[in-house]
């Protein structure tokens, strides 16, 4: 047996005889005669076991893989944490530290003496040489190291320090990012498994690059109730968990959430009512053309719940739209431009679609339609959401929302280019407020009654009994933004 076949024999390298051989032969060429067979094969094999378990990425490290080798870039360290050892004096150190390569994200917990070190060593943005074994942790794949080393490759990966919606990722920590408060929940109490109390809360954020679910735990679960919607706040070490599905940043003793003097704009890009499909889940904009009561009902398990509903309007159709639970106390009213996020398209009364606001939906509430709200253009081969109701001459799919429509006549044209026989009111609701005649839809009754003719939207106060989807003509004067019938034909 040759030289070679004898350090194959002794170091056993995961690699076939075949190739060790040619890497051996290659390995003495690359030397130009300073290295014999039997020192070539050494320095293959030393480099052999150097490799073993290199993995090409971090998107490629799985629980259950003995040591794994790869580079990455330190993105975040966590804080030394101390922990007692079973019938041993002295306590066992470990810190978290978040690296990441352009494959993805990962934590590695370093222990004792290494996590010392980290603490005077470690710098965010110093690329680093790993060997650990991997195992399923809290946030999902972890890496226990067993040796660490600087390195000087190069890893394109950016370090944020303030980070957007877009830029978030399972796994992360130490994350700061900045939104617009879209939604705020009140505070739940739970049981955990020791026996202990629990407490949690949610906001909703926004930005210019999309939304998120804050999840405040414990004691953090009070900053729920001290933002509103419209603030702009910054949360402060969140990091990032799957729920459903979604991501979301969650807040717990070590973070924070803090107002900040800064305008932040947040405009989702909504879906067109008239393209809705049952079963999608869709972000639904517009204006509020008709509102009903909330009503209160009894569970199968015999709590009450409450619902209300509310219809909608954008370039494309209308729909109305369920508020649920907590959702249904909004404070909304006719006239008003209205952002509903996450809600599920159903199946509605009398074959029309409706949205379904639930507790992972979030409502916002504006006086008028913002400048920068995305537009749609009607489909003409596309039947509206709300088709089944209403004339079969369309009187009953309704277009473009202006917030000056519900209640008032709108600002862009006046009452007589859009009514029978109508004059132009000024609206001041004074003694000598001329008379109009409009011809339109009944959208809501009851008190007050809201009618729309597929261009302009008026509230009408009248004594006469009208049905959903009748039309009528009345005459009366403005007053107060609203048509004070003398008539009704």
């Amino acid at each position: 047996m040759g030289v070679i076949e004898d350090v194959y024999e002794d170091v056993a390298p995961d690699v076939d005889f075949e190739a060790f051989e040619a890497a051996v032969h290659e390995k003495v060429e690359q030397m130009g005669g300073l290295a014999d067979e039997e020192t070539a094969a050494m320095l293959v094999a030393h480099e052999l076991a150097d490799a073993g378990g290199e993995v090409s990425g971090i998107a490629d490290i799985e629980p259950g893989m003995d040591e794994v080798k790869f580079v990455a870039k330190v993105v975040s360290i966590g804080e030394v944490r101390t922990f007692e050892r079973d019938g041993e004096d002295e306590d066992g150190k470990v810190i978290n530290v978040e690296v990441a390569d352009e494959t993805g994200r990962i934590r590695a917990a370093l222990w004792d003496e290494a996590a010392e070190a980290a603490v005077e060593e470690l710098e965010v943005g110093q690329v680093l040489r790993i060997a650990g074994r991997p195992k399923e942790g809290y946030n999902g794949v972890e890496v226990n190291v067993d040796r660490v080393e600087p390195d000087d490759a190069e890893v394109d990966v950016q370090v944020l320090d303030t980070y957007r919606v877009e830029d978030l990722s399972l796994g992360l920590s130490d994350v700061n990012l900045r939104g617009r408060v879209l939604a705020t929940d009140s505070v739940r109490t739970f049981d955990r498994d020791d026996g202990s109390e629990g407490r949690v809360a949610n906001l909703v954020l926004g930005d210019p690059t999309g939304r998120v679910r804050i999840t405040l735990w414990d004691d953090r679960a009070d900053l729920a109730d001290e933002f509103s919607e419209g603030e702009s706040v910054e949360i402060v070490d969140g990091y990032v968990r799957e729920r459903d599905g979604d991501l979301e940043l969650h807040v717990g003793d070590r973070g924070s959430v803090e107002p900040i003097d800064e305008s932040i704009e947040y405009v989702p890009e909504t879906d067109a009512i008239a393209a809705l499909e049952i079963g999608q889940t869709a972000d639904v904009a517009g204006g509020v053309i008709e509102l009903d009561e909330k009503r209160t009902f009894d569970r199968d398990d015999g709590s009450q719940g409450q619902v209300r509903n509310v219809r909608v309007k954008d370039d494309t159709g209308d729909i109305r739209v369920a508020l649920w639970g907590d959702k249904a106390d909004t404070e909304i009213d006719l006239g008003q431009y209205a952002v509903f996020t996450d809600v599920q398209v159903k199946d509605g009364w009398q074959d029309a679609l409706e949205c379904s606001v639930n507790w992972r939906s979030t409502v916002s509430v504006l006086d008028e339609r913002p400048e920068n709200a995305p537009t749609h253009e009607a489909d003409a081969t596309a039947a509206p959401a709300s088709a089944s109701r209403g004339d079969a001459d369309g009187q009953g799919s309704l277009s473009s929302f202006d917030s000056s429509s519900a209640g008032s006549p709108s600002s862009s044209s006046d009452a007589s280019s859009t009514t029978s026989g109508s004059e132009t009111s000024d609206g001041t609701g004074g003694e000598d407020a001329d008379e109009v005649e409009f011809t339109g839809t009944v959208v809501q009754a009851g008190s007050p009654v809201v009618l729309d003719n597929g261009t302009e939207t008026y509230s009408v106060e009248t004594d006469a009994s009208l049905r959903l989807g009748e039309e009528v003509t009345v005459r009366g004067r403005v007053r107060d933004g609203r048509i004070d019938a003398e008539e009704v034909l």
